[in-house]
Formats: C-alpha cells, sequence, structure tokens
C-alpha cells in the first residue's frame, strides 16, 4: 500500500488543489481515469465554446443586412470548426498532462478510483491510502428513462464532441444550458434544428421573461417545443423518430432528425467513486454532502465542484478548491460563499445571471425594488440596431443590496461582471454602479440604467 499526504480525485479544478500540494512538498496522488483537465477543458465549456464564436460569427453575418450591410456565408466547413476545436483541447491538455508526468512529487493514477475503507482507495491494481482527500469527481451527462433510448445510436454533450460529419438534421431532448447552447452552433452551422423541452419554458431556471424572449429569438432559427416530455425514440431508415407528450392535453406528437442529442442535465459519478466506504455522505441524488466549510462528514476529507452539485460551474469550482484547500491547512476557517455566483449561456441571444431571480427573492422574504433597462433604448444599443434585450436586477428595498442581475442580448457574459462585482465586495450595494462614471457610449450603460430606473414590486 502507497501512503500520501495528498489524495486528489479529479484533475479539473481540482488540480488546483494538487498544484499547492506540490508547492507545500506534500507527497501528493491523483486519481483520473481520463484526460488530464476534466470536464471543462474536454468536454465542457471550452470545447463547446470554441464551437460556439464561429456560431456567433455565422449570426453575425446574417444579421448584418439590419445595418444596411449585404454579406453573406458563402460556405462552412464543419469538419475545420470541429478539427480547430480538438487541436486547441489537445494542445491544452497534452501541455499539463506533460506538466504533471514530469513532476516526481504526484504520482498519476490513470484509472478509475474506489474507495474500499477509510481513506483508502483502489486505484486499479493498486491500494492507496492519503491522510488528506478532496473529491473532485464531477458530473456526467444524465440519461433519462426513455423508451428505447437504450436500442440506438444518441449523443450526448460528450459524444457531440466527436462528430466528423454535420448531421442535416437534429432533435435535441432538453431545454437548459447545453440544449440551448448547442441548438445555436448546429442551427448556426446549418442543421436544422428542433428542441424538445419538458418544461414550460427553456432556461427554466432564468427569470420568465428571459426564457420567454430567449425562445422568440431563437424561434427564428429553429424550432423550440415546450411542454412536451419524450416518451418514446427508435430509429427507422436512418432517422432517429421522437414520440413526446403534451404536458397539457396529452397529445401524442413525433419529430424526426438524423442525429439525437440528450441534454437532460448531469448525474454524479459517486456510484464509481463509492465514497460512502470512506464514512462520506450523500444526498439523495448521489452528490457528496458537505457544510458550508466544503467538508463532508468524515475528518479531513473535503469535497468540491460538480461532485457536490452546488453550482456546476467551472469558475465556482474554482474558487471552492481555494476555499477547500485553504481549510485543510488553516485554523480560521472560510465560508463558501455563492450568493454572487454568476453563471452565463452562450446562446444567440447571450444570457447572464447572478443571485435570486425576482420570485426568488420575494420566497427569502425581502421588500424589493426592481430596476430594467432595454438594449434599445441606450445610445450603443441604437448603434447596434436595437438589438432586443435587457438588464433586470433586483435590490433589497431598505438597504440596497443587490440581490440579483439577469441580462439577455448581446454581450450579456461580460455586462454581468459589472453586477457580479458590486455584489461580491463592499457593502454589496447599487453605490459602486450608480456613481462610477460609464463610458458614453458604451453598452455598460444598459447596467447602470437598470439601476436607476428602480421601482416597487
Amino acid at each position: 500500500m502507497e501512503k500520501y499526504d495528498v489524495l486528489v480525485i479529479g484533475s479539473g479544478s481540482g488540480m488546483i488543489v494538487a498544484a499547492n500540494a506540490v508547492a507545500n512538498g506534500l507527497k501528493t496522488a491523483l486519481v483520473e481515469y481520463g484526460r488530464m483537465g476534466g470536464t471543462c477543458i474536454n468536454r465542457g465549456c471550452v470545447p463547446s465554446k470554441i464551437l460556439i464564436y464561429p456560431a456567433d460569427v455565422i449570426s453575425m453575418i446574417q444579421e448584418a443586412n439590419e445595418l444596411g450591410i449585404s454579406a453573406s456565408v458563402n460556405s462552412i466547413s464543419f469538419t475545420e470548426v470541429m478539427n480547430r476545436m480538438h487541436q486547441l483541447v489537445d494542445d491544452d491538455v497534452e501541455r499539463q498532462a506533460k506538466a504533471v508526468e514530469k513532476d516526481s512529487n504526484i504520482k498519476w493514477y490513470k484509472t478509475t478510483g474506489e474507495f474500499i475503507a477509510d481513506y483508502t482507495m483502489k486505484a486499479g491494481d493498486e491500494t492507496i491510502k492519503a491522510d488528506k482527500i478532496f473529491i473532485v469527481s464531477g458530473a456526467r451527462p444524465a440519461v433519462p428513462p426513455v423508451k428505447g433510448l437504450d436500442k440506438i445510436d444518441y449523443l450526448t454533450s460528450d459524444t457531440v464532441l466527436n462528430l466528423n460529419t454535420q448531421p442535416e438534421s437534429m432533435a435535441i431532448i432538453g431545454g437548459g444550458y447545453i440544449a440551448a447552447e448547442y441548438g445555436h452552433f448546429f442551427s448556426s452551422m446549418g442543421t436544422k434544428v428542433t428542441i424538445i423541452q419538458r418544461a414550460s419554458r427553456i432556461v427554466p431556471e432564468e427569470e420568465p421573461e428571459v426564457s420567454e424572449l430567449l425562445k422568440e429569438e431563437m424561434s427564428k432559427r429553429m424550432e423550440i417545443i415546450t411542454n412536451h416530455e419524450a416518451v418514446e425514440v427508435r430509429e427507422n431508415n436512418g432517422l432517429k423518430i421522437v414520440t413526446a407528450k403534451s404536458r397539457e392535453n396529452g397529445q401524442i406528437r413525433e419529430f424526426s432528425a438524423r442525429a439525437l442529442l440528450v441534454a437532460a442535465g448531469r448525474e454524479p459519478n459517486s456510484d464509481l467513486l463509492k465514497p460512502e466506504k470512506t464514512g462520506v455522505e450523500l444526498d439523495e441524488r448521489g452528490y457528496v454532502k458537505v457544510n458550508e466549510f466544503l467538508e463532508t462528514r468524515k475528518k479531513n476529507i473535503w469535497a468540491f465542484g460538480d461532485a457536490i452539485g452546488k453550482e456546476m460551474f467551472k469558475h465556482v469550482a474554482n474558487l471552492e478548491a481555494q476555499v477547500a484547500w485553504h481549510n485543510a491547512h488553516s485554523d480560521h476557517k472560510a465560508k463558501m460563499d455563492y450568493h454572487a455566483a454568476p453563471h452565463a449561456v452562450f446562446s444567440h441571444p447571450q444570457v447572464a445571471s447572478v443571485g435570486f431571480t425576482e420570485s426568488e427573492a420575494r420566497r427569502q422574504g425581502y421588500k424589493i425594488l426592481v430596476g430594467k433597462a432595454f438594449y434599445k433604448d441606450t445610445a450603443m444599443g441604437a448603434a447596434m440596431g436595437s438589438p432586443k434585450g435587457f438588464v433586470k436586477v433586483i435590490l433589497e428595498r431598505k438597504t440596497g443590496k443587490i440581490l440579483g442581475g439577469h441580462i439577455i442580448g448581446p454581450q450579456a457574459s461580460i455586462l454581468i461582471q459589472e453586477i457580479v462585482d458590486a455584489m461580491a465586495v463592499g457593502d454589496g450595494t447599487l453605490v459602486p454602479v450608480a456613481r462610477a462614471m460609464h463610458i458614453h457610449p458604451a453598452m455598460t450603460e444598459v447596467v447602470q440604467t437598470a439601476f436607476a430606473n428602480l421601482i416597487d414590486a
């Protein structure tokens, strides 16, 4: 049995902990069955955004006539777009892998680890033990119990990246972030896309008016069916046929496409890891339970990232890694604070959010102010052709503390940062946004204007 000071399970944000351990002279083990870098760089945010940027360029060209510019897309090489993505990802993964492999202070176990006893793991043919353990084992695409799905070839957010040939049509089961982003990508490439969403709205965790506008804009380039649950799939002459049932009236509809993408959420990898065998508790969904310090029930075992199922975004996991490492080596523990954790959907138009929605703030018992500003009502918005989109902010009425911000429109993923920064530092009020000078004309004015338009709600 090999004994280590630190064991890290997962090479995504877990590498932040591993790097700190090595830098502090600790004997470190890394268990990672897949390629170096975890979900984000291999199968998630990085490759998907490399694909989506060309889709954004295509959309810009297609909409240029609204600005008096006659432009068209003459051809699209799906193969070149995919190859570029793979090359960029492969280069990064290879660089990280080489750095780990040449460092004698860390051993990489290239296998799926399984706990077999307290602080003890079976990693391939070896048994390893560690004083301190960090579970960063991630999650994988969830596969819903749809009849016939196990009998046909379908794509997930993992396997869709392996496509070499562009499908002429694609049905997507699911209407969340992944469906919205890949719907944008494939429709821009020229694929006929149909999104089949069980919920009444796409991206249902967003503000209702955000979901409504996103559906309206995306429906210009694809078909979006909401309130329909996929109940059966089958294949006929190379076509994937999805049978969906209306949740309103029970009506049955069928949709056919050459490719089927299942984008119905994520599930944890704890069934592979079996952390309960080392005394770690799981919740009812199988995610690792942690407290506010990212500690599990078992002393000297921490968990973060997708493995705990909280805010499942790379930037959140990176901060969690820092908090977990600090708490493992300090008597003064730090709490993980999620109140200003943002996210973005790289659809067309973009969506970005932070904090509470209006309904969530009300459920929390807050008396609130709500402000809204539209892109078209700013100078830069007019210059851009008055794109549909808006900024919505929610504040506590008594204190002026920012409770949430929601944006849909161009550069939403950038504009949200101003709200995030104001929420995260100082007293968390609107004062920094309201008092700071904003360049005129620039798109950031739409954020400041939303704070200037506050009304009781």
